[in-house]
């Protein structure tokens, strides 16, 4: 179990909101999370990006869209601005984000965790919060630290709470849902049929939501996305071209990539019997 808030005692004289935020010091250690996140998510869309420049497709470069909460973003986008010519195309634009992000949020990962600290749970235990361990966090986890003893728990580093994030956000683009990257190789790899995909998916989604209400922001946007586009992903200007066995490979490693990202409560109450 990961928590976000220290097992350290209180300091007797709480500083003060110039003492916090006036501090440059203040800043510089949050240049851990948001230089992290920032590489995470801008290597995830500079894949796509640089995948539309290679086959011809207009696209714009990354934007960024802050959220005034715990992660402090919604994650990044490009716009693709022309049809994408055909399904080789289609899924080398789709794969290249994930792919490109998830590379350099495995090594964050280890040495975020590298940084943290096994701390003793507090007695008093109402203001820590419980974020879900992908399955390549376990591993990582017990990698770096081995098995934490009842009672104690990572405290995490900036950086790999980034890490974290980015394995739920490589975890959520690759759902194959319609015009998300997993839906993109979805179509790519099994034409029209990917619409049936992109229904079984959409109810997998509003289940998650019924599970935790992590999903529910994610999961109203989908159903959004899916009443406004359709569950049919549009066709490429030459929809007949086959993709090569090696992009089947390549969409198994996606999927793969998506189990380990994988968590069904991102977000949850600390329990303390998990610790």
């Amino acid at each position: 179990m990961q928590d976000l808030a220290s097992a350290d005692q209180a300091p007797l004289v709480t500083p003060t909101f110039q003492q916090t935020f006036g501090a440059p010091l203040f800043y510089l250690r949050g240049l851990w999370y948001s230089l992290t996140i920032l590489a995470i998510l801008g290597c995830h869309e500079m894949g796509h990006y640089l995948a539309c420049l290679k086959y011809g497709v207009l696209a714009t470069r990354p934007f960024f869209l802050p959220a005034p909460f715990l992660t402090g973003t919604f994650g990044a986008f490009i716009r693709i601005k022309s049809r994408i010519p055909n399904k080789v195309a289609l899924f080398d634009i789709g794969i290249a984000g994930p792919l490109a992000g998830f590379v350099v949020a495995v090594p964050a990962l280890f040495i975020g965790l590298m940084l943290s600290r096994v701390d003793h749970l507090p007695q008093d235990q109402s203001g820590l919060i419980e974020l879900g361990e992908p399955l390549l966090f376990k591993i990582a986890a017990w990698m770096v630290w081995g098995s934490v003893p009842q009672g104690y728990s990572i405290n995490m580093h900036p950086m790999a709470f980034a890490a974290w994030f980015g394995l739920i956000a490589t975890a959520l683009n690759l759902f194959p849902i319609s015009q998300l990257d997993g839906g993109h190789i979805a179509y790519a790899v099994l034409g029209r049929r990917s619409t049936a995909v992109t229904i079984v998916m959409l109810g997998v989604a509003i289940g998650l939501a019924f599970k935790s209400s992590s999903w529910i922001v994610w999961t109203v946007l989908l159903v959004g996305m899916i009443a406004a586009l359709g569950p049919h992903h549009p066709p490429t200007l030459y929809d007949d071209e086959p993709i090569d066995a090696s992009r089947i490979a390549l969409a198994v490693l996606a999927a793969i990539i998506l189990i380990l990202c994988f968590t069904p409560v991102p977000i949850g109450e600390f329990l303390t019997g998990n610790a």
